[in-house]
């Protein structure tokens, strides 16, 4: 056989064992070509039984992504996106019907169609490592498991917990794995050939799911587990916005988990999908990740964003060892925690041990949470040091500066620490929205200071701004773009401007939610509106849970003269009532929930009020691509999704413009400027969309 991305060999106890190595990549995942390899090796297998399987990944970051997104996305016709989806599922069918014992030896990540030639095969053991996750994310992708993943999961695990996996998209590792069913053992890579060849020569028996787990797909139970499921996605997104959660549920439901079954007029058939623009978007949102992904590899002026001070030739990058944390704070302290969980070795000061204390506090909740081996969760801990005298600023490979949002004290700090520093040290600002050049004029090497603005709650938000300053070397720029990758965060770089990107176009957003606060509306009729349009969360209660006192902070900064000033907003900071960390805001909260009214929105046009509350970000959006604050649309639309939640199923700011149509939203703008003012003025970019 001729192979290109596949490798079989067969031992002398007659076991095959065959390896995934997609050609090209570094990555594995499913090509037409590699399926139609690898279903030529089954043939072949059939012709020649060994006495066991094994399929296993030849890439040490791990088994299968999944298909091909750049060929998916090549498709020009739902027909051929059912051909693709057909080819698959028939060659799977195949592994799963040898008549010889087959098992996924399973690490690093295993998504989607890696998942499903998993579960096609008898057995599957996982490595325990941290990195190791298995999942079917492919309705984040506005799509279904198309390989079988909806048939096979649902009869392995129960329905119930299948859907919950489905219906999320959310990874498992490999003990939760287990614990599910999903896998067969669990065990380090190390070991995987003595655990495999002791299945494959004395296979056990095929597992299967408790009786409570099983009743869940009997037909009498099948209606009523899909109902459960129905109403759980109702709650959270609308048919019309995000479609596949629901054909998820009808797929499983009616057609027994398998696409080729589903009719194509049906809306939980591919061709629905494929012609939904949802779909469309999130894929589009899915293929900007990895550019951001990429970025952190990328040569100098490889990108566009990444222009200023490139120089020819690669920049040589080494991974930081040390990071020095200066403020201990919400931000500063979970950037430090976060760090920490990723293997750097983290040093934080603040002005005394007690304000590290609940810092420290935090960070063993997150290893706890998220490690969960003691073994791990102690070595993270290790990590994390609390360092009052300041010690770590003349080891650290990167000193991060996050303390209050102000260029003075900045200044300052910036002053006492550059001359500590080592000569291949960098210093960064988590400034918010204060632009480099501000700070940078008592430094005597401007050109190491950059801008790494993480989003709170770090642990969750993906998004991380890279700054460039007028002085900020390349080198610097990439290490800094390398070191968010490092971290598992996404860099974007930004030039430096005040609120760069994420913060200047959310500014007008929550700006006129405060102003239609002081006209009257109630804040549950705003956050409503918001999410109405597809907003993950009502801008009031965002502004609530990012604090107050930093909108405030930011609008400060960013506001432009002769806009009016949000009066509850400016009452609430007066009383120090800052959200949800104060326990009252524009909200009461209560456990970290806010106390809301359920009376309804009555009659109050939720389009109306959702076109005035974003039209301020998109006219925004357009003015940062006029000035170039990142290096295009694509780059506008991505920091906004990953950097605020912006309704994803709408492609972000720029894509939202384009698909209801530039002419419409100027109309929307110059209607708003006649009711409100001349914050709506349409700025100057928008002819050049």
């Amino acid at each position: 056989m001729d192979l290109r991305h596949w490798k079989l060999e067969t031992d002398p106890d007659n076991l095959a064992w065959l390896w995934f190595d997609r050609a090209g990549s570094g990555t594995n995942t499913f090509s037409s070509e590699a399926l139609r390899e690898l279903s030529q090796v089954i043939e072949h297998l059939k012709q020649m039984p060994p006495r066991g399987l094994a399929i296993l990944s030849a890439k040490d970051n791990g088994f299968a992504a999944g298909a091909d997104i750049q060929e998916f996305t090549r498709l020009a016709s739902p027909e051929e996106a059912m051909a693709f989806l057909v080819l698959g599922n028939e060659v799977f069918d195949k592994v799963e019907s040898l008549p010889f014992p087959t098992v996924a030896m399973v690490h690093g990540f295993c998504m989607g169609g890696g998942t499903e030639l998993a579960l096609a095969c008898r057995y599957r053991v996982m490595d325990d490592g941290p990195k190791s996750r298995m999942g079917l994310p492919e309705v984040m992708l506005g799509i279904v498991p198309g390989w079988g993943g909806a048939k096979r999961l649902p009869r392995l695990i129960g329905a119930a917990a299948a859907l919950d996996l489905m219906l999320t998209g959310r990874a498992v590792d490999a003990r939760r794995a287990k614990k599910l069913g999903m896998i067969d053992a669990v065990t380090q890579r190390r070991h995987f050939p003595n655990a495999v060849r002791r299945i494959l020569l004395e296979p056990p028996p095929k597992h299967h799911p408790a009786l409570m787990a099983a009743a869940t797909s009997w037909p009498g139970v099948r209606n009523l587990v899909a109902s459960q499921a129905t109403k759980q996605v109702a709650q959270r997104a609308r048919r019309d916005h995000y479609p596949a959660p629901y054909a998820i549920i009808e797929l499983w439901r009616d057609f027994g988990g398998d696409v080729r079954n589903v009719p194509r007029e049906h809306p939980a058939s591919m061709a629905s999908l494929f012609a939904h623009p949802t779909t469309r978007n999130l894929i589009r949102i899915f293929q900007l990740q990895e550019r951001l992904k990429s970025l952190g590899k990328a040569e100098p002026g490889t990108d566009p964003a990444n222009q200023a001070n490139a120089k020819p030739g690669s920049v040589p990058h080494v991974d930081m060892q040390h990071v020095h944390v200066i403020g201990a704070g919400a931000m500063g302290g979970d950037i430090a925690a976060w760090c920490a969980l990723r293997g750097i070795t983290v040093t934080l000061q603040d002005l005394a041990p007690e304000r590290i204390a609940p810092a420290v506090k935090r960070g063993a909740e997150l290893y706890k949470k998220r490690l969960k081996q003691k073994h791990l969760i102690q070595g993270a801990m290790d990590r994390l040091i609390p360092d009052v005298a300041g010690n770590g600023v003349a080891r650290a490979d990167l000193i991060i500066e996050a303390i209050v949002e102000n260029a003075e004290v900045k200044r300052k700090v910036f002053a006492q620490v550059e001359p500590r520093m080592k000569p291949t040290g960098i210093l960064a600002s988590n400034t918010s929205s204060i632009p480099l050049q501000e700070l940078a004029g008592v430094l005597q090497r401007p050109e190491r200071l950059v801008g790494i603005h993480f989003f709170n709650p770090v642990a969750q938000m993906q998004l991380v701004e890279i700054v460039q300053g007028p002085q900020t070397s390349a080198e610097v720029m990439q290490a800094a773009q390398a070191f968010t990758r490092q971290i598992d965060k996404l860099p974007l770089p930004c030039k430096s401007a005040p609120g760069f990107l994420v913060n200047r176009v959310l500014s007008p957003y929550l700006n006129e939610a405060m102003l239609m606060l002081d006209e009257g509306l109630p804040p549950e009729t705003i956050d409503a509106a918001a999410k109405d349009f597809g907003m993950p969360m009502g801008p009031i209660e965002l502004a609530d849970m990012v604090g107050l006192d930093i909108c405030w902070a930011v609008g400060q900064e960013l506001a432009k003269p002769g806009n009016p000033i949000p009066k509850k907003l400016q009452a609430n900071i007066e009383a120090k009532n800052f959200g949800m960390k104060t326990g009252k805001g524009f909200y009461t909260w209560v456990k970290g929930k806010p106390q809301k009214t359920t009376t309804g929105t009555g009659t109050v046009d939720l389009k109306a009020l959702a076109d005035r509350l974003v039209a301020p970000a998109l006219n925004e959006s357009v003015a940062c691509l006029r000035e170039q604050i990142v290096a295009d649309a694509d780059l506008v639309d991505v920091g906004m999704i990953f950097g605020t939640g912006f309704a994803p199923h709408r492609g972000g700011p720029i894509n939202t413009i384009r698909a209801r149509g530039k002419d419409e939203w100027l109309k929307v703008l110059e209607e708003l400027k006649g009711r409100h003012g001349l914050r709506f003025e349409p700025d100057s970019g928008w002819p050049f969309l």
